[in-house]
C-alpha cells in the first residue's frame, strides 16, 4: 500500500460533499456546543482536509513517512491540543478524525463501484491512514493534557505559597502542606521578589499549617532564611507547636540563631520591635 494518489484525488474532487456530512456528523454528535459551534467545527474541519488531500495527492505510505505529511500532522497537533486545553476528553478529539471515515467510504463506494478490488484496496489505505491519525491526535491530546495539569500544578503551588505584607517591611509566608524541594523553591523566590519590592527587613515564615517537620523540611527553612538574609531581611519561624518542637531537638536540626515563636502574633510583635514599633492595647 505504497501509493493512493486515487484516494488523493476523491479527497480532492469530493471535499465539498465530503467536508459537509463530515461536519454534520461531528455536530451531531458534539456535546460540546457550548464551547465550539458550528462554524468553529467547518473551519477546523476544512484546514485539516484540505491539508490531508494535498499530502494524499503525493506518493505515501500507511506510516505517512515523508515531510508532505507534515501540516497534517501540526494540523491535527494543534487542533488536539487546543481542545485538550478546553476540556475535551481524547475519545471527543479522536473523534474528530474517525468521523471522516463514514463520508470518506461512500465517495470511495461511489467513485469504485464497478471495481470491487479497487475500492478494497482504497478502504484498506484509509482506514489505516485515519486510525494512524486518530493515534496522532490522542497523542497530542495526551501532551496538551500534561500542559494543561502543569500549569494548574504550578498556578497551585503559587496560590499556595503567598507572601502576604503585614506592615511597612515586614512580610509574612504562610505554610500549608508539605514542603518539597519544588514548593520550597517557589517559596525562596517569592519570598525574595517580595523583599525587593517592599524593601522589607523582616519576614515572618509561619509553619502552623506544616503537618510535619523532619530533617529535609528543616533544611529547605534553613536554605530560605539564608537567602533571604543574602537580601538583607531577618528571618522569623511562628506556628513552632510542642510536637514540631520535640521533633526538632529529637533529630538535632540546629536552628542556629533563627528566631522562633509558637504564634504569628508572637513573631510579629517580634517583627514589629525590630522595626522599633510596638504593639500597646488601646485604654478604654
Amino acid at each position: 500500500m505504497a501509493n493512493s494518489i486515487g484516494m488523493g484525488s476523491i479527497l480532492k474532487d469530493n471535499q465539498p460533499s465530503i467536508l459537509r456530512e463530515w461536519v454534520g456528523l461531528q455536530m451531531a454528535d458534539n456535546s460540546r456546543r457550548d464551547i465550539l459551534s458550528e462554524t468553529q467545527v467547518g473551519d477546523q474541519s476544512r484546514i485539516f482536509l484540505a491539508a490531508l488531500s494535498a499530502a494524499c495527492q503525493t506518493s505515501y505510505d500507511v506510516g505517512m513517512n515523508g515531510a508532505h505529511w507534515d501540516d497534517v500532522r501540526e494540523s491535527l497537533s494543534d487542533l488536539s491540543k487546543n481542545r485538550a486545553h478546553a476540556g475535551f476528553s481524547p475519545s471527543e478529539t479522536a473523534t474528530f478524525v474517525f468521523s471522516l471515515k463514514a463520508p470518506l467510504f461512500s465517495a470511495l463506494r461511489h467513485t469504485y463501484a464497478a471495481d470491487a478490488a479497487r475500492l478494497n484496496q482504497e478502504t484498506m489505505i484509509a482506514s489505516a491512514v485515519l486510525d494512524k491519525l486518530g493515534l496522532v491526535t490522542i497523542e497530542a491530546h495526551q501532551r496538551g493534557r500534561e500542559q494543561v495539569i502543569a500549569r494548574q500544578q504550578q498556578e497551585l503551588l503559587d496560590l499556595s505559597t503567598p507572601v502576604i505584607k503585614l506592615w511597612d517591611g515586614v512580610l509574612v509566608v504562610p505554610l500549608i502542606g508539605t514542603l518539597d524541594s519544588e514548593r520550597t523553591q517557589t517559596v525562596m523566590e517569592n519570598l525574595l521578589l517580595a523583599i525587593v519590592e517592599h524593601e522589607a527587613t523582616v519576614a515572618i515564615m509561619d509553619i502552623t499549617g506544616v503537618p510535619t517537620v523532619d530533617t529535609l523540611v528543616a533544611q529547605h527553612l534553613l536554605k530560605t532564611v539564608a537567602a533571604a538574609r543574602l537580601m538583607g531581611a531577618e528571618c522569623i519561624i511562628s506556628g513552632i507547636r510542642p510536637q514540631i518542637a520535640q521533633t526538632i531537638v529529637h533529630l538535632g536540626v540546629d536552628l542556629g540563631d533563627v528566631a522562633t515563636k509558637s504564634t504569628v502574633a508572637d513573631a510579629l510583635r517580634m517583627a514589629l520591635s525590630r522595626r522599633g514599633l510596638s504593639v500597646h492595647a488601646s485604654k478604654a
